[in-house]
C-alpha cells in the first residue's frame, strides 16, 4: 500500500538517509523500509507503521524531540514509561498516554491546558470524578460533561451560560427538575423542557415568547388551559388549539 508521498523527509525537512541510521541491520531484515515503515520519516503513517512492525522499539523512543514519535510510541511503549509524559510539552502525546494509563491517571488531567485533551479526559472518567469538569471554561468540554454527567449531578449545569449545554442538560435531567427551566432565556433549551413535561405541567408555557413552545402546549396542554390559545398570533397554535377544544366539545367532554 502507497502512502503517495514520493519524499523521505525527517521532522526537520532533512532527506532521511539509511545510511547512518541505527535501524540499517532492521532494514537488511524486513523489519524497516523507507518512504514506507520508517520511524525517522516526518509523516506521522510512517512512524505508525515502524512501530507496528516493530513494537519492541517504542520505549526508546519516548523522549524522541518530534511530538509526533513520542506520541505514537506512546501506543505500543511498556505502561510502566507512560506516567511521566502526563506532563509532556504537547496534547498528542499526553492524549495518548493517558488513554492507556488507569483511569485514576486521568484525573491528572482534568485542568489540562489544552481543550482536546480535556475533552477526551471528560470521556474516560465519570460520576463524582467527572463533576468538577462541570465548570470547565470550554463549552464543548462542559458539553461532553453534560452528556456523560449522572443525571442526578446535573443541578449545577442547568444554568450553564452556553445554551446548547442547557439543552443536554434540559434532555437528561430528572423531570421534576424541569420547572426550573421553563423560563431559559433560549427558546430552543425551553422546546426541550416542553417537549418532556407532563400535560399538565405543560399548560404553564402557554404564553411563552417562542410559537414552537405555545405549539407544543396547544398539543398536549389539557383542553381547559387553550383558551388563550385559540386566538394565538401564529395560525398553526390557533389551529391546533381550536381543533382541539372543538373535538373535547363534541365529545361533551373537559380533557
Amino acid at each position: 500500500m502507497s502512502d503517495d508521498i514520493d519524499e523521505a523527509l525527517d521532522w526537520q525537512g532533512n532527506q532521511v538517509d539509511c545510511a547512518g541510521c541505527a535501524h540499517l541491520a532492521l532494514n537488511g531484515t524486513g523489519g524497516c523500509r523507507i518512504r514506507h515503515a520508517c520511524v525517522n520519516d516526518r509523516y506521522a503513517r510512517r512512524i505508525d507503521r515502524f512501530f507496528n512492525w516493530n513494537p519492541g522499539l517504542a520505549d526508546g523512543y519516548l523522549g524522541h524531540p518530534h511530538f509526533e514519535v513520542r506520541a505514537i510510541a506512546a501506543r505500543s511503549a511498556n505502561l510502566f514509561l507512560l506516567p511521566p509524559l502526563l506532563d509532556d510539552a504537547d496534547e498528542t502525546v499526553r492524549w495518548n498516554v493517558v488513554r492507556r494509563l488507569p483511569k485514576r491517571y486521568a484525573l491528572q488531567l482534568r485542568k489540562d491546558p489544552h481543550r482536546e485533551v480535556r475533552m477526551r479526559v471528560a470521556t474516560l472518567i465519570e460520576g463524582d470524578e467527572l463533576l468538577p469538569m462541570a465548570g470547565d471554561q470550554d463549552y464543548y468540554v462542559r458539553l461532553v460533561v453534560a452528556r456523560r454527567l449522572s443525571p442526578l449531578l446535573l443541578s449545577r449545569m442547568i444554568n450553564d451560560e452556553e445554551a446548547e449545554v442547557r439543552r443536554v442538560v434540559a434532555r437528561r435531567v430528572p423531570d421534576e427538575w424541569l420547572l426550573g427551566m421553563i423560563n431559559d432565556r433560549d427558546a430552543a433549551v425551553r422546546l426541550e423542557v416542553a417537549q418532556r413535561l407532563s400535560p399538565e405541567r405543560l399548560a404553564l408555557m402557554r404564553r411563552d415568547p417562542d410559537w414552537r413552545i405555545r405549539y407544543e402546549v396547544a398539543s398536549r396542554a389539557p383542553t381547559g388551559e387553550l383558551t388563550a390559545l385559540v386566538e394565538d398570533q401564529d395560525s398553526l397554535v390557533r389551529e391546533v388549539a381550536r381543533s382541539r377544544i372543538a373535538v373535547r366539545l363534541e365529545r361533551g367532554t373537559g380533557t
